[in-house]
This record gives structure tokens, C-alpha cells and sequence, in this order.
């Protein structure tokens, strides 16, 4: 092998340890407790040899968000194509990894751009699962109806209504189930989530 690639294979490992060491503190602290030096220090290398595998902070906060967003992506596509199971893995998704689920959508940190077309794009494929998925229900009213189309696409305006307002009521329940609200009022989530999900 030539040095090159002997190079290219460490630079590898060492962001991949980076992101995992980067993970482990998003698991115990949330994103504000996110540190390029604790990193550092943890992995035994300075601060500055960090930034020959990452810019900082913030590009590896995106590069997280879009693994994130990727393995989300792959956990809907491996369910059957209908909404119900699709929610299931969603769910099971964020359960299994509620810091993961937080950093893709909990507000973004001070001074961040969590609208970068990257990260807009990669929540974008997210979505595109459960439009497949969404029957058409009522049209929305004209102008939601423009916007939906610029949003999706080729999709029905009336099956893009359908699959955000499908989201929104699966992203509401998840969010308040990995906080422990349903816990705290002493409800069993999985008996709620097959209770009210499916109406």
C-alpha cells in the first residue's frame, strides 16, 4: 500500500472516531456540549490536529445532522411503503438514539445555519419516503397547495398535505415520548402510539 494510502485509511479512522467520540458527548450533554477540545483530549491528539479531519465545530455538527438524516432515511425505506409502518420505524428510530433524533430537530444552536442546502436536502429524501407513501385526502387551499408543489415537487399538493400533517402528528408524539412526557403522566407510550397514531 502507498503512503497516500496509508493516509487516506488514518484520516478515515480518525474521523470516524471523532464523530463517535462526538456522539458519545451529544448522548450525555446535548449539542451545546458539543467540544472540539474535549474530543481532542479524549482521543489523546492536540485541538488543533482536529481541524485537519473537521473546520470546527459546526462542520462537524453538519456532518452528524447528515448521518442522521441518512440513517433515518434508510430506517424509513426499509419498512413497508405505508405510513403506519413507516411511523413504527420512525419512532423505533428515535427511541434507539433520542440525541440523534434531537439534533436533526431540536432548535438549532446559536449562530448555526441549520438551513444549509446540504442538511435542507438530506431532510428533504426523509420526506420523500412518506410522500410516496401518502394517499391524496382533502386539497389544500390553493396558495398551500403552490407551496406544497414547490416543496415536493411532482407530488399531489393533497398527498403532501396528507404526509406532513401525518409527520407533524408522528414527530409531536415522538418528541414528547423521548422527553418523558408520556412517562411522567404515567401512560404507557406504546399502548398511546398504537391508540392514536392510527385513527
Amino acid at each position: 500500500m502507498t503512503s497516500g494510502g496509508i493516509r487516506d485509511r488514518f484520516r478515515a479512522q480518525m474521523r470516524v472516531e471523532v464523530k463517535d467520540a462526538a456522539l458519545r458527548q451529544l448522548a450525555e450533554g446535548g449539542a451545546t456540549a458539543l467540544s472540539l477540545n474535549a474530543i481532542a483530549k479524549e482521543l489523546g491528539v492536540s485541538g488543533p490536529a482536529l481541524y485537519r479531519y473537521f473546520a470546527g465545530r459546526d462542520a462537524l455538527l453538519t456532518e452528524l445532522i447528515l448521518d442522521a438524516y441518512a440513517d433515518l432515511t434508510d430506517a424509513l425505506r426499509a419498512a413497508p411503503a405505508d405510513l403506519a409502518a413507516q411511523a413504527a420505524a420512525y419512532r423505533n428510530w428515535a427511541l434507539a438514539q433520542p440525541h440523534r433524533y434531537r439534533l436533526l430537530f431540536s432548535a438549532p444552536l446559536p449562530g448555526y445555519d441549520a438551513h444549509d442546502e446540504r442538511l435542507v436536502a438530506a431532510g428533504q429524501r426523509a420526506m420523500d419516503v412518506l410522500l410516496a407513501s401518502a394517499a391524496p385526502g382533502p386539497q389544500p387551499p390553493a396558495d398551500l397547495a403552490r407551496q406544497f408543489t414547490a416543496w415536493s415537487g411532482a407530488a399531489d399538493p393533497a398527498a403532501a398535505l396528507h404526509a406532513v400533517t401525518w409527520w407533524s402528528r408522528l414527530h409531536g408524539f415522538v418528541s414528547l415520548e423521548i422527553e418523558g412526557n408520556f412517562a411522567s403522566m404515567g401512560l404507557d407510550a406504546d399502548l398511546l402510539f398504537a391508540s392514536t397514531m392510527f385513527w
